[in-house]
């Protein structure tokens, strides 16, 4: 049981932006913008809605399912180029270094082959960190994190832009050549984010270029459901587990499901792995087949039968996976924090790669030196055993017991651990998906060679498959989806439960000392992210100590000037329209300003930008639609880029037809509990905070929530107060 510390109750009327080191995890970058899930039912809402009929239904949804196809057909088509390039230069690479490995019978005679290999892995991790340093930071690592916080309700710069996914395909192939510790797992799930939330937009705003379809999903709540679906087709693609993509972006993705969703996701998911199975099978020779298993082919087990007494083994290794997992999160933070101290130039950080890289490959070169197990080309299972990540998953999944002795496991193991610290976190594509199976398949391994010691018909395999799963736990906290996914890419359900029994330990280990390894890069982004729950113990604290206040509002019907300097002046995203009463009766005479509705600042650059104003000579109601706002989505104009008369700026908009009449508010004695609850289910980026009056008191924003972050540690329990800060990582 977790120890509760008494929440510290803040007042919070005089919020001040701190600045502090970005290193720090106790700070909320202010740079993050939130997403507008909300629906806008305003007048021009209304008439449109009048206007549909079922036909308008039935094409709509029509044009889901059809967008949910294509972006699993080009998901799958960015994982085949993936695969195909990737097997290409890999074949060259080897054979290169190959021929001057043959008839090599002397240590001295290592040093040509090493050489070689080593230019030919640092030419493309070269390649790959400098477009990720100096063209699109956006596309570094897995991008997992940064899709979580998108579906969360946070908009990320960047983070789905058609730039963004070519350096992130170049960046996962220079990967892959150059040798470097990272899957193409992760990158994947990101490409399929991008891939989803482009096509279901009809348009580019990179190549500047409108299809004039798909209108009506150019609203952040419908990208975030076809988001979902494309980091769904990514891991079908990837690991050809249709049922563990819809799994994962369930549990690692999604923060809004519904039942329709499910089934569109399933279905996109279905069509990727489809997709990619068919293409690949022909490419290897066996149209129609459809034997090809994705991306990553575990191999399927012959024989993965186990015994109840084998059960608290599992529990035991999950309970390793799960320490050895806290521990690479918490010491993946300290390389954070000296990453920003002093790899914090350009150059560095393509050296840091640089580095990495030919450490790998000389650390390699020492094993092959230095261990004797080798065998003969032909005797392993699978093609090309030590050329790639994914084939030493399973040359260690497969591979007969007097293959490896223990010492060459021990010494790849610690290896492999440590290499995968260091090269998570550099500037390059790499998820730490398949380094962190590969890692718990070793020791995994050696488990299973030590009780194969005393039990000759074990089958190693098992405790392999075993510890690979409860190292990835133990670092993601992945359980439902890692199950199932392990599951539908070995072809055994029957192991499903061992595999969630040491998934579920792992998790349950892991929670008890340190956040997943995302959750740590959430954190230490500053990005906001809500959580599923409020705070704990913190329902003594109310609206009216949350809010931020005073609040810049606007009158009914506002001057062009007024407005135009407001939004210069003030960088808020929201403002309340108010309208003020004077009540004699009551109040003698006192001017009371009632909540009318709340206008969102790019609804007003889009008025000020097409001049929506009122005035003698204009008539624009019949001329303004809901797709002009739609036409600029989802970049909208600067407020200093538009360009206004003089004699514009003394005319009166009418923002009562624009703005959200029925906006969320709350009254300024409810508790933050139930204001995060109503914050985070209904996706919201503003809630007002009214009097006993109905006036405006203050507003409630995401960055007021996320402020509380729950630490858990050590079995304790307590909630800290973060600063704010106006760097970005």
């Amino acid at each position: 049981m977790y120890q509760s510390i008494d929440f510290k109750e803040y007042e919070l009327s005089n919020k001040s932006e701190e600045i502090v080191p970005i290193e720090s995890l106790n700070y909320l970058s202010t740079n993050y913008e939130s997403l507008d899930y909300e629906v806008i039912e305003n007048e021009l809402y209304r008439k449109e809605e009048q206007k549909k009929g079922y036909r308008y239904v039935v094409q709509k949804d029509f044009s889901r399912w059809m967008t949910f196809f294509w972006i699993g057909v080009i998901v799958a088509f960015i994982g085949i180029i993936i695969f195909i390039s990737i097997e290409i230069g890999t074949n060259f690479k080897f054979n290169m270094i190959k021929k001057y490995f043959d008839n090599c019978t002397k240590k001295d005679c290592m040093v040509k082959p090493y050489l070689v290999a080593l230019i030919l892995n640092l030419i493309p991790s070269f390649i790959g960190s400098c477009l990720i340093v100096y063209v699109e930071p956006m596309a570094k690592g897995s991008g997992i994190p940064a899709v979580k916080c998108f579906l969360n309700g946070i908009k990320v710069p960047k983070l789905i832009r058609l730039k963004t996914l070519i350096v992130k395909v170049i960046g996962v192939i220079t990967v892959a050549l150059g040798g470097l510790w990272g899957g193409k797992e992760g990158p994947m799930i990101h490409a399929g984010a991008i891939v989803a939330a482009g096509i279901s937009q009809g348009k580019s705003t990179t190549f500047n270029k409108d299809l004039g379809a798909l209108n009506f999903f150019r609203e952040d709540h419908e990208k975030r459901d076809f988001v979902s679906g494309g980091a769904a087709a990514g891991i079908a693609a990837a690991f050809g587990a249709p049922v563990g993509g819809l799994l994962f972006s369930l549990e690692e993705g999604a923060s809004f499901w519904n039942q329709a969703l499910t089934w569109r996701i399933f279905f996109g998911s279905m069509i990727s792995m489809f997709t990619l199975h068919s293409v690949l099978s022909a490419y290897h020779g066996h149209p129609g087949d459809l034997t090809y298993k994705g991306l990553l082919n575990f191999g399927k087990f012959d024989d993965l039968s186990y015994h109840i007494f084998d059960i608290p083994i599992f529990v035991l290794m999950g309970i390793v996976g799960g320490l050895t997992g806290a521990l690479f999160c918490h010491l993946n933070i300290q390389l954070f924090k000296f990453r920003k101290r002093y790899v914090n130039k350009d150059w560095k950080k393509v050296l840091e790669v640089l580095i990495v890289c030919s450490t790998t490959v000389t650390i390699s070169f020492l094993l092959i030196l230095f261990t004797s197990d080798c065998k003969k080309l032909g005797l392993d299972p699978i093609n090309h055993p030590i050329q790639l990540l994914e084939g030493t998953v399973q040359s260690l999944f497969h591979d007969t017991p007097d293959v490896f002795n223990t010492t060459t496991i021990v010494y790849f193991g610690i290896f492999a651990y440590f290499i995968t610290l260091w090269t998570y976190g550099v500037h390059f594509s790499g998820g730490v998906l398949i380094p962190g199976l590969c890692t718990g398949a070793a020791w995994g391994r050696l488990v299973g060679q030590t009780i194969f010691h005393f039990f000759p018909n074990t089958n190693i395999g098992i405790y392999s498959l075993i510890g690979a799963a409860s190292q990835l736990g133990g670092i993601t906290r992945m359980t439902i989806s890692l199950t199932i996914i392990l599951v539908e890419a070995t072809g055994s359900i029957t192991f499903g439960l061992p595999l969630m029994i040491c998934l579920m330990t792992a998790k349950w280990v892991g929670d008890f000392f340190s956040e997943s390894i995302y959750d740590t890069q959430i954190d230490l982004s500053g990005m906001p992210l809500l959580a599923w729950d409020p705070p704990p113990l913190s329902s003594s604290i109310y609206a009216n100590n949350l809010m931020t206040h005073p609040v810049i509002t606007f009158k009914t019907k506002e001057s062009v000037e007024n407005i135009v300097k407001t939004l210069k002046k003030y960088s808020h995203n929201g403002f309340p329209v108010v309208e003020y009463v004077q009540n004699n009766e009551l109040d003698e005479g006192k001017t009371l300003c009632y909540l009318r509705g709340l206008i969102l600042r790019s609804q007003l650059i889009v008025l000020l930008d097409n001049k929506v104003f009122d005035g003698p000579l204009t008539n624009y109601w019949d001329s303004v639609t809901m797709e002009t706002f739609r036409e600029d989505y989802p970049r909208y104009s600067s407020i200093e880029d538009i360009q206004l008369l003089q004699n514009d700026l003394k005319l009166i908009i009418d923002l009562s037809r624009f703005m959200n009449p029925s906006p969320y508010i709350v009254q300024h004695t409810m508790s933050l509990p139930r204001i995060f609850k109503l914050f985070r289910a209904m996706g919201l980026r503003h809630i007002v905070v009214v009097n006993d009056s109905n006036e405006v008191a203050g507003i409630v924003t995401r960055k007021d929530l996320a402020r509380y972050k729950v630490i858990r540690h050590m079995g304790k329990i307590s909630v800290t107060e973060l600063k704010f800060s106006n760097k970005m990582e």
